[in-house]
């Protein structure tokens, strides 16, 4: 039932998406109502009822979710109603659909599927049928706080790369950027490891459930939306100073940069 419920509850978020971004012209509110629509619907399927369930567990994966949701969600919301111009990556996918018709509404059932995987995940973490909170609760806890902290400085120290005049036409490798090139997409990423460290257990078969989004989001980041978008971007606006700092500095992973 909460399952059910959560594939209802995305495709009215993510349609409700598709008309603010009709109405405003800018793909860009659709990531903040992506984020805040995981974060309610994981914390709704988190707090669901469930025999065996420890209600104190699902307390607090709702309370994690939550405080990734409005973290990132608020970041983005911030960013987009401030931007000069829309999001430049929806703005291709909007050529290639025509404009922000049923395509677009289309692309977007995909991302409220993404919402149930996480959903999923979620759910199978919250109901791990073990009384109290353990070490591993509070391991996951802090995988979350780490990545959620790690993102929001890789965005601090891009914003204020970003403000300097000087930077113009120049690529960010400086602070968690000289380590990776996408250190917001790598914490991304690791939120989504909280819950197999939370609840996976070969032995019991729905903990497999709590597996889904972390392979699923790392092929997201970088395969789809994520790395390979930007860095093709960033290759049309600064092309050599961007494959130098491809040359020296990892792709996704945090590793000590490669010599000049």
């Amino acid at each position: 039932m909460p399952i059910l419920l959560a594939c209802a509850a995305s495709i009215a978020s993510l349609s409700v998406a598709w008309l603010i971004v009709r109405r405003t012209g800018d793909g860009g509110w659709t990531d903040v109502i992506w984020a805040l629509s995981v974060g309610l619907i994981g914390g709704a399927v988190a707090l669901w009822p469930a025999p065996d369930a420890d209600p104190a567990r699902q307390g607090l994966v709702a309370l994690l979710i939550g405080f990734w949701a409005l973290r990132l969600g608020g970041y983005l919301a911030v960013r987009t109603a401030g931007a000069s111009a829309p999001d430049p990556r929806y703005e291709d996918f909007k050529k290639g659909w025509g404009g922000w018709g049923l395509k677009a509404w289309g692309f977007l059932m995909i991302q409220a599927a993404t919402v149930v995987v996480l959903a999923v995940s979620i759910r199978a973490a919250a109901t791990r049928p073990d009384p109290g909170l353990d070490w591993r609760d509070g391991l996951a806890g802090c995988v979350v706080l780490v990545a959620v902290a790690g993102e929001a400085l890789a965005d601090r120290q891009m914003a204020v790369f970003r403000r300097e005049s000087s930077n113009r036409g120049k690529v960010a490798d400086t602070g968690l950027w000289g380590w990776s090139r996408h250190p917001n997409y790598f914490f991304e990423w690791t939120v989504w490891l909280a819950w197999p460290v939370m609840a996976f257990d070969p032995g019991h078969p729905a903990s497999w459930l709590t597996l889904p989004a972390a392979i699923l989001m790392w092929w997201l980041l970088n395969h789809v939306s994520g790395v390979p978008m930007l860095e093709a971007q960033m290759l049309k606006t600064r092309p050599e100073a961007y494959r130098a700092y491809q040359a020296r500095v990892s792709r996704f992973l945090p590793l000590p940069p490669r010599s000049r």
